[in-house]
């Protein structure tokens, strides 16, 4: 998020009047040091060998007890966050014409950023509170599995004593 806002405050700068050629190339060396950043940050992460920032596709994460695909499965999509795919791959700001131009651009790929954010948000809440509503079903199972352990015990405990007394 800052590696776009830090870009997006570097062309503005560069699209002024006030900088020479320069001063330009400057701001034009740590804006290309920031798009390189944020596709080794899309290339590096992965989690068990599976890219969630640089692959389109689908990711079909199992958590429930059968094979129904409604019921039993999400599926979170992938989402390609490499500076080209955000269309930024090629931006300069080593001139004060192609710093403005970088503007638009820039702020389109704040936006798609930010929608594949909230994807991956909505997709981690899901799974929380699908981990919660899993550990409630098994809380309740052990309770369950209890008492009926519990009463079997009682049960046969008087069965036992009832014996003892008849026997005497």
């Amino acid at each position: 998020d800052e590696k776009l806002i830090r870009m997006k405050e570097l062309a503005m700068q560069s699209s002024t009047g006030t900088y020479d050629d320069e001063q330009r190339a400057i701001m034009q060396d740590e804006f290309v040091a920031m798009r390189d950043e944020i596709t080794r940050i899309a290339n590096a992460t992965s989690f068990n060998n599976i890219s969630g920032l640089n692959a389109s596709g689908t990711i079909k994460i199992h958590f429930g007890p059968g094979n129904s695909s409604a019921e039993d499965y999400y599926y979170v999509s992938q989402q390609n966050m490499t500076a080209s795919t955000l269309g930024i791959g090629d931006l300069a700001i080593g001139s004060q014409e192609s710093a403005q131009a970088a503007h638009e651009l820039i702020n389109s790929a704040i936006v798609t950023k930010d929608t594949g954010r909230a994807h991956f948000g909505a997709m981690i809440n899901r799974l929380e509170n699908t981990i919660s509503n899993l550990a409630i079903q098994k809380e309740n199972i052990t309770a369950a599995e209890s008492q009926i352990s519990d009463v079997d015990v009682a049960s046969e405990m008087m069965n036992f004593s009832k014996t003892q007394i008849l026997a005497q």
